[in-house]
């Protein structure tokens, strides 16, 4: 839908964008050698320059720190989310005093040296890790030489709702930690006491540690990632709590489980990213076979906690491959609550796909 473009119009620069007839229509950020040519990030028909983004990156400073309170539970969360943040391209977690920033466009790339330093001023850090990925990198012609390095840190010690966990930048996924699973997290701990607790690709070990700090009865934790399951071991040390941990692919090890006649009275199932488009059968084939074994997990009278962190897969979508998984398997689903990412992850409400991590609490009978 873009017409003509000034011939002046250079990669990453903020333009003034016009309507079909000619009237101001916003801004936006301008990359014509990519998928995404136009970002938008304001529909203010006024004058608009780069103090805009200044004055965004103040704004969701105040969100966490002012309005949501942040600090009081954690020194770890999400600082800037992107498009929902108004700024485009820009991830950034706060682990204690270290940004961890992950870059998805050329222009977040060029204004990132004048960023940071706010950045440090008003989360309270002091080193970062900047991280791209190799194709996106390719795709927005990022170069590959310049802009921020990141600093010579391999590790950090957070700290959430009185949990403690190691945040490895040299192994971890994405900017390091999970964040948008914190509130999740302590929920889950409620629901954990005196249950026998099952983590499902329990990655460094949030919702076990959670569970088993809360009093669960016994908690089994299982993920294919080997380097994950060691992390995950660090982490129950570190809060001196006992979780049996395995390195296994979790269909394989359900399946076994299942055979065996195995059952636990909560079952937490929190897999990667399965769907990575709109028509990705697989990926929907995927949800549906952990969630038909999960359900045979479960306890009769048990607790189902079920995942999707996909962007592409609607909280509807999700919410009826969960129940039909569940009716494919002779159970029915007393569904008790839906929840998602933290308010430190907003979303934009012209821009649903931002609402990419969906949670199913609900009782299996």
């Amino acid at each position: 839908m873009i017409g003509e473009v000034s011939r002046d119009a250079k990669p990453g620069d903020l333009v003034r964008v016009l309507g079909k007839d000619g009237m101001p229509f916003g801004w936006g950020l301008w990359n014509p050698r990519t998928r995404i040519p136009l970002r938008m990030v304001s529909h203010s028909v006024g004058d608009l320059d780069e103090a805009f983004f200044e004055t965004a990156i103040r704004r969701a400073a105040e969100l966490r720190r002012g309005i949501l309170e942040l600090d009081r539970e954690t020194d770890s969360y999400r600082a800037i989310n992107g498009g929902a943040d108004f700024l485009p391209g820009l991830v950034a977690d706060k682990f204690a005093d270290v940004l961890s920033v992950e870059i998805s466009s050329l222009a977040a790339w060029q204004r990132l040296p004048g960023w940071l330093p706010l950045l440090h001023d008003l989360f309270e850090t002091r080193r970062v890790i900047v991280e791209m990925d190799e194709e996106i990198g390719r795709v927005e012609n990022i170069p590959a030489r310049g802009g921020v390095e990141s600093d010579g840190v391999r590790s950090v010690k957070i700290r959430e709702h009185g949990v403690r966990y190691e945040v490895d930048f040299s192994s971890g996924h994405k900017t390091g930690f999970f964040c948008d699973q914190r509130d999740n997290r302590k929920k889950l701990g409620l629901l954990a006491t005196g249950r026998t607790v099952l983590d499902l690709c329990c990655y460094t070990g949030g919702f076990s540690i959670h569970a088993a700090l809360s009093g669960a009865e016994e908690v089994t934790a299982v993920d294919l990632d080997e380097t994950a399951v060691e992390m995950a071991k660090r982490n129950a040390n570190l809060n001196q709590v006992r979780v049996k941990f395995t390195h296994a692919d979790a269909f394989t090890w359900m399946r076994t489980m299942i055979e065996n006649g195995r059952k636990w009275d909560l079952v937490v199932a929190d897999p990667p990213k399965f769907i990575q488009g709109k028509e990705d059968e697989k990926g929907m084939g995927k949800y549906a076979d952990l969630n038909k074994l999960a359900v045979e997990l479960v306890e009769p009278g048990g607790l189902l906690v079920t995942c999707s962190c996909s962007g592409q897969l609607s909280a509807e979508a999700f919410e009826y491959a969960v129940i039909t998984a569940a009716h494919k398997r002779q159970k029915r689903l007393q569904i008790l609550d839906r929840t998602g990412a933290g308010p430190d992850h907003p979303t934009l409400s012209n821009y649903p796909e931002s609402r990419y991590l969906k949670l199913i609490w609900a009782r299996v009978v």
